[in-house]
């Protein structure tokens, strides 16, 4: 296995997180029921955190992508599991783990405008502006970093290092 260094701590991101949760809540409203979109497999642990700071009605589920060979973005979406209910007229908010190129996101929020939610907002940990190919809506970002390959909180290198409690980067000093 390769070094990971310590890039974002446990504590900081936990406090990104409330940040995060309070703004969803604040704008969705203090009754409104708060749907959450987790893009797999990445933005899992982001997503249960993140639920569990928005308080309110708050429900989930889950959507699975590809669009990655090794540590390269093909550019190519390929949904692997879709949606198990509607979400036509709810407030959702599709929760993603880092948000690179703005491609996937894309595509993502094309599909869901034509499911006919009431809103549709985007929430992400981490985004990475500089490696934007296409302009794309996120209103809630946890963190904004250069273009670095991170892991940990959910992120992967080849199904590893998702079960670190903090953001590392994979063999920098």
């Amino acid at each position: 296995m390769s070094r990971v260094t310590q890039f974002l701590g446990q504590a900081e991101i936990g406090e990104r997180v409330k940040a995060v949760a309070c703004a969803i809540r604040a704008d969705a409203g203090p009754d409104v029921p708060v749907h959450l979109v987790g893009v797999l497999k990445g933005a899992f642990i982001f997503m249960a955190d993140l639920m569990r700071e928005i308080g309110g009605p708050v429900s989930c589920d889950f959507i699975a992508v590809s669009t990655y060979a090794g540590t390269v973005s093909t550019g190519q979406v390929q949904i692997l599991k879709d949606l198990d209910r509607s979400i036509e007229g709810r407030y959702v908010v599709v929760v993603e783990d880092i948000v690179d190129t703005g491609l996937t996101l894309s595509y993502l929020q094309d599909v869901f405008r034509t499911r006919s939610p009431g809103s549709l907002k985007t929430a992400c940990l981490l985004s990475k502006p500089s490696r934007r190919r296409v302009d794309v809506p996120v209103e809630y970002v946890g963190f904004t970093i250069d273009d670095r390959f991170v892991v940990g909180y959910g992120l992967d290198f080849d199904e590893q290092y998702r079960n670190l409690p903090f953001i590392g980067v994979v063999g920098e000093d």
